[in-house]
C-alpha cells in the first residue's frame, strides 16, 4: 500500500477512490531517497516527524512544507510503504565556482567573505534568494559610496553533476560629485557662513585627498544637524528644516542638494530658575549655571548647564540624579523662561570596587591610585579622578570605568575599572649599536612597575665607547599610605666625553643619594633629596686649555660634592605614556652645598602641552620646552662637566647629539656645552598609517628650536662668547615615529635643519632605543 504526496500536497489514495482522506498511521521508520551531498542530519533537523509519531494528512502536509522551506531541495515527495514513511528528495544544485568580474573598489576577498556570510560559497547548496539578496546589498553598498551608476548582475551557469557556477559581473561606475549646495530661506546668516557648517563641499583642489565633494546620506544628516545646532545656539528656537532635496544628474555623475529652512525669530533668556529638591545648597547649584538673564538663548549653554548640575549632584553622592530643563517661550517679546527641575534621588554609596584586566599589576597597586573608597559616598568626581590617576601612572595603555547599580537597591553602586596593561619599562640584554654610543654591551632593567608592585626599580650594567656604568635605583611611590615616596640610588660611571662628540676628557664618578616625595594634591608633588658624588677628571694632550686651567686653579682633579636636590611637578596629562591632552610642568634644582669641593646651583624648568584636534584624539597639537640655568655658588668657577648640551633626539632633532652651542679652544673646536639651555618644540601628532591599534605607536611632524649658551667663559678659553643671543637659536623640521616595543620604546626621526651654520654637525636620520617623543 502506497500513498504519494506531491509539492501541491494532493493525495492519491490506495484502493477505493471513495476515500477522501488519509487514515492516520504510526510511523515505524523513515527512509530517505535521492540524497547525494546533503547530510541526513540536515533533513531530520528540518523535518518535524520522528519514528513512533502518529501522523495525519495535516501533519504530512505541514512537515513537507517545512522541509521544502529549508532551501536545500527543489522537490520533496512523501510516500507511504506500509507504516514506513519514504522521503524522496531532489537536491538543489551546489555552488561549484564563483567568478567575480569588474570589482576594483571592493576587494575580491572581502566580497567572497560577504557572500559566505549570506549563505553563498563554493561547495554549499545554491539558494536563489541569497543570490538576489546579495545583488541588492551590493547595489546599496555602491550607492552609499556615491556610485549611483553602479550595476550588479548575476548569471547562474549549469554544470554537470547537479552543480552551478555563479558569474557575478560588477560595473562600479564613478563616484558622483556634489555640484551645488543651496540653503533656501536664510536671511540672518549668508550662504558663505552656512556653507562652512557643511562637511559636504563643492569640488576643490584638495577634494581628491579629502573626498569631501562626494555625497553621503550619513554626512548630509550630520550637516543638517550642525545647521540646526547653529541656529538653536544663537537663539532661533523655532528654526526648522522644512525639506531636503537631493537630485542626481541623468548621467548619475553629479549631485545637487537643496535645503529649505525657516529661521524664525531670535529669542533671549528672560529668567532662569531651579525647582525640585535642593539636595545640594542652592547657591552651589546656581554657580554651575551657564545661562543668564538677557543672554541670547543657546541650546548648547542650556545642555551644558544641565550636565554641570548632574555632575555637581553626582559629586555629592547623588549618582542617579535627574535634571530636566524646561524652556517656556514668550512670543510677545521673544524671550524664554528656563527652569531646571531637579530630582536628586537617593544618596548613593559604593558597595564594591572591582578591578579587571590587571594580569601583572597587583590589585593593591591599582587601589593605591583610587580616591573613591568602598562603602563611601559615591562621587562622580572621585570616580573620574581615579581613572585619570590610573592613566597617568604609565602602567596601562587604556583605563575604562563603569558604574553599575546594585540589583535590588536604589542607593548602592558597584564601580568597575577595566585596565589594559602595557610595558612600563625596558629590559635590555644585548650586544648592539647606537648612533651616538657606538658598540654597546648592556644588561639592564628599568621598570616603573616592577613585577606589578608599583615600585620603580632599575639596575644597569653597560659598556660602550662613551659610557661604562654600574647603577641601581629604587623608588617606592607609596612608602606611606598618604602617598609619600622614598627612593635611593647608587652608581659608578666612567664617561668618555670625547667619544660622546664633546670635549676631550674622561670622568670616573661614583655616588649615592636618597629622596622623598610629598603629594600636594592629585596633580602636584614636591620632592627633596640628599646625596654625594665623587668625580675624577682625566685629561689628555688634546684636552682643551680651559679644562686644564680649571683643574690647575682648583688644585686637584678629583672633587667630592655634597648635593641637595628639590623638585616640583604639576602633571595634568591624561596618560603617562603618549599623552593626547592636558599639560605638565616641572622645576628641578640641584645644589652642591658649602663643604663641597665645588659649589654650584643648577635648575631646569620643563613643560609639555597637548591639545586634541578631534573627538577621538588621534590628531593632537603638542608643544613643549626646557629652560635651564646654572651658576657657581662660591669662589670656584662653575664646573664645566655639569654643562647643558643641545642637539639630538632629546633636544633639537636634525643636529648631531650634543653638538650645538659653545665650543672649546682645542684644535678640533669640540662642543663644550653651556650653563644656559633654551629648547622648544611644536608637534602635530597624527594616526600611524596601517596600524589598527594606535595605543603603542606615535607618529608626528615637528619643528624644533634651541641652543645652549654660556654666561661666564672659563679662564684659558679662546673660543668662547659670553651671553645669550637668540639669533643663534637653531631650527629644524621633520617627522618622527615612536613604538613601544616589548623591550622598551624605539624612536626614529627624519629631520632637516633650517638654519645650520658653518661648523654645525647635522644628521638627517636619528634613532634611539629607550626613549619616546
Amino acid at each position: 500500500m502506497k500513498l504519494r504526496l506531491g509539492l501541491l500536497f494532493s493525495l492519491i489514495c490506495w484502493g477505493s477512490l471513495a476515500h477522501a482522506a488519509i487514515t492516520p498511521f504510526t510511523v515505524t521508520d523513515i527512509r530517505l531517497e535521492g540524497l547525494q551531498r546533503i547530510e541526513p542530519g540536515n533533513v531530520f533537523r528540518n523535518f518535524p516527524i520522528a519514528t513512533g509519531d502518529l501522523v495525519s494528512q495535516y501533519d504530512l502536509t505541514r512537515a513537507s512544507r517545512q522541509l521544502f522551506g529549508s532551501g536545500y531541495f527543489d522537490d520533496v515527495e512523501l510516500l507511504r510503504d506500509g507504516d514506513v514513511l519514504v522521503l524522496r528528495l531532489k537536491e538543489r544544485p551546489s555552488v561549484s565556482l564563483i567568478r567575480l568580474e569588474g570589482n576594483k573598489v571592493l576587494k575580491e576577498k572581502d566580497l567572497l567573505e560577504g557572500l559566505k556570510q549570506s549563505g553563498l560559497q563554493e561547495g554549499e547548496v545554491f539558494k536563489r534568494a541569497a543570490l538576489d539578496r546579495i545583488q541588492l546589498d551590493l547595489q546599496r553598498l555602491y550607492v552609499a559610496q556615491g556610485r549611483y551608476g553602479a550595476a550588479v548582475s548575476a548569471d547562474v551557469e549549469p554544470l554537470p553533476g547537479n552543480r552551478v557556477a555563479l558569474n557575478i559581473d560588477i560595473r562600479e561606475g564613478e563616484v558622483a560629485t556634489i555640484q551645488h549646495i543651496n540653503v533656501v530661506g536664510n536671511s540672518v546668516f549668508d550662504d558663505a557662513e552656512l556653507d562652512q557648517l557643511f562637511e559636504l563641499k563643492l569640488p576643490s583642489f584638495w577634494s581628491f585627498i579629502t573626498d569631501d565633494d562626494r555625497y553621503s546620506r550619513e554626512k548630509l544628516s550630520g550637516d543638517i544637524e550642525r545647521l540646526r545646532s547653529w541656529y538653536l545656539d544663537r537663539g532661533y528656537i523655532n528654526f526648522a528644516v522644512d525639506s531636503t532635496q537631493v537630485s542626481i544628474s541623468p548621467d548619475k555623475k553629479h549631485v545637487y542638494i537643496t535645503v529649505n529652512v525657516t529661521e524664525g525669530e531670535q529669542y533671549r533668556v528672560r529668567d532662569v530658575d531651579l525647582a525640585g529638591t535642593m539636595a545640594v545648597p542652592r547657591e552651589e547649584l546656581e554657580a554651575e549655571l551657564q545661562v543668564e538673564s538677557e543672554q541670547v538663548f543657546s541650546r548648547q549653554r542650556m545642555t551644558d548647564s544641565q550636565e554641570r548640575l548632574v555632575r555637581k549632584l553626582g559629586d555629592n553622592g547623588y549618582m542617579f540624579a535627574n535634571v530636566s530643563p524646561v524652556p517656556t517661550l514668550h512670543e510677545d517679546d521673544n524671550t524664554v523662561s528656563l527652569r531646571y527641575f531637579i530630582e536628586p534621588g537617593q544618596r548613593t554609596y559604593v558597595r564594591r570596587i572591582l578591578i579587571k584586566g590587571n594580569t601583572t599589576t597587583a590589585d593593591e597597586v591599582v587601589r593605591q591610585q583610587l580616591t573613591q573608597m568602598e562603602a563611601g559616598i559615591a562621587s562622580a568626581e572621585k570616580i573620574e579622578n581615579s581613572k585619570e590617576r590610573l592613566s597617568r601612572t604609565g602602567y596601562f595603555k587604556s583605563v575604562d570605568v563603569q558604574t553599575r547599580p546594585v540589583p535590588g537597591t536604589n542607593d548602592q553602586v558597584d564601580v568597575e575599572y577595566t585596565v589594559a596593561e602595557q610595558p612600563s619599562g625596558q629590559f635590555t640584554a644585548a650586544v648592539g649599536f647606537s648612533q651616538s654610543d657606538g658598540i654597546i654591551l648592556q644588561l639592564g632593567v628599568q621598570q616603573d612597575n616592577f613585577f606589578g608592585s608599583g615600585k620603580k626599580v632599575g639596575f644597569n650594567l653597560s659598556n660602550s665607547s662613551t659610557l661604562t656604568e654600574y647603577s641601581f635605583n629604587y623608588t617606592d611611590p607609596f612608602y606611606t599610605v598618604d602617598g609619600v615616596s622614598r627612593g635611593f640610588d647608587v652608581f659608578y660611571r666612567e664617561r668618555d666625553f670625547d667619544e660622546d662628540d664633546v670635549s676631550s676628557y674622561t670622568t670616573d664618578e661614583y655616588g649615592a643619594g636618597v629622596n622623598f616625595g610629598y603629594p600636594i594634591d592629585d596633580y602636584q608633588r614636591l620632592s627633596f633629596g640628599a646625596g654625594f658624588e665623587s668625580i675624577s677628571i682625566n685629561t689628555f694632550d688634546s684636552t682643551a686649555p680651559e679644562i686644564t686651567t680649571f683643574i690647575a686653579e682648583e688644585g686637584d682633579d678629583t672633587y667630592l660634592n655634597w648635593l641637595l636636590k628639590a623638585s616640583w611637578t604639576d602633571n595634568h596629562l591624561n596618560r603617562g605614556i603618549f599623552p593626547t591632552s592636558g599639560y605638565s610642568q616641572s622645576l628641578s634644582l640641584e645644589a652642591a652645598v658649602p663643604g663641597s669641593d665645588l659649589t654650584y646651583i643648577k635648575g631646569l624648568y620643563r613643560s609639555e602641552y597637548f591639545k586634541p584636534l578631534n573627538s577621538v584624539e588621534t590628531w593632537v597639537l603638542g608643544a613643549g620646552g626646557r629652560i635651564g640655568y646654572a651658576d657657581s655658588l662660591g669662589g670656584n668657577a662653575y664646573p664645566f662637566f655639569k654643562n647643558y648640551y643641545a642637539g639630538g633626539l632629546k633636544t633639537v632633532r636634525g643636529y648631531k647629539n650634543n653638538s650645538l652651542g659653545p665650543r672649546d679652544s682645542s684644535t678640533d673646536a669640540d662642543p663644550f656645552g653651556g650653563n644656559v639651555l633654551v629648547v622648544g618644540s611644536l608637534e602635530l601628532i597624527f594616526p600611524t598609517p596601517f596600524i589598527s591599534d594606535q595605543t603603542g605607536w606615535r607618529t608626528l611632524a615637528f619643528m624644533d628650536a634651541g641652543n645652549v649658551f654660556t654666561t661666564d667663559c672659563l679662564a684659558g678659553a679662546s673660543n668662547c662668547t659670553e651671553g645669550v643671543d637668540f639669533g643663534d637659536i637653531r631650527y629644524s623640521v621633520g617627522v618622527g615615529l615612536s613604538w613601544l616595543t616589548p623591550v622598551g620604546p624605539l624612536s626614529i626621526a627624519l629631520a632637516v635643519p633650517l638654519n645650520d651654520q658653518d661648523g654645525d654637525d647635522t644628521e638627517f636620520f636619528q634613532f634611539a632605543l629607550g626613549q619616546t617623543f
